[in-house]
């Protein structure tokens, strides 16, 4: 079932919804979930909440993309339950992976008057901007919480070309938003 028609589903109100939404991307849903939660039983829970959540979101909300609108919500899911589960630890790769963020992105005690959506508008323009392969690498890391092996296998680069492509766009990334006005 496309996406229009399972959104439609939700707009009905019609249980099916929920059971199309499972079908269409329950598999990706588990996989951010799992990356995140390094966790299955963690992870699968977490699923059932990330459709709980599309199911309360659609209406009023009515996505444009319904991919990126529940993998947004399967995600979210998963770092509330990594809060929740580690309140005083945090998984080892989530926190690498948001550490190595850290000297890049402003923090809000410094930069008043910027929201965490103007941010992710300008971080957006900047991917946009970049080759397709390194864009793909930096969603796969900071977004989906890949690690280094799983990029390398999936894009058939070595290691050591991930992690460079990294260090190179969060370079690329601080110069663009110090460019933009964000204090970092």
């Amino acid at each position: 079932m496309d996406d229009q028609k399972i959104i439609e589903l939700y707009f009905e109100r019609n249980e099916q919804a929920i059971k199309e939404t499972e079908i269409r991307f329950g598999k990706l849903c588990f996989s951010i979930a799992r990356n995140i939660l390094g966790n299955e039983e963690d992870a699968e829970e977490c699923v059932n909440d990330t459709f709980m959540g599309v199911w309360n979101a659609i209406p009023p909300a009515k996505p444009n993309n319904l991919t990126a609108f529940v993998c947004k919500i399967a995600r979210n899911q998963a770092l509330k339950r990594v809060e929740f589960l580690n309140r005083d630890k945090r998984s080892a790769a989530l926190t690498v992976s948001l550490d190595e963020l850290e000297d890049i992105l402003p923090d809000d005690r410094y930069v008043p008057g910027m929201d965490d959506e103007d941010l992710g508008r300008l971080i957006s323009l900047f991917l946009r901007k970049q080759k397709e392969d390194v864009r793909n690498v930096f969603i796969r890391k900071y977004y989906f919480f890949d690690s280094i092996e799983a990029i390398a296998k999936r894009y058939s680069f070595s290691e050591s070309k991930v992690k460079s492509m990294l260090f190179n766009i969060r370079k690329k990334l601080k110069a663009y938003l110090l460019k933009e006005g964000v204090l970092i």
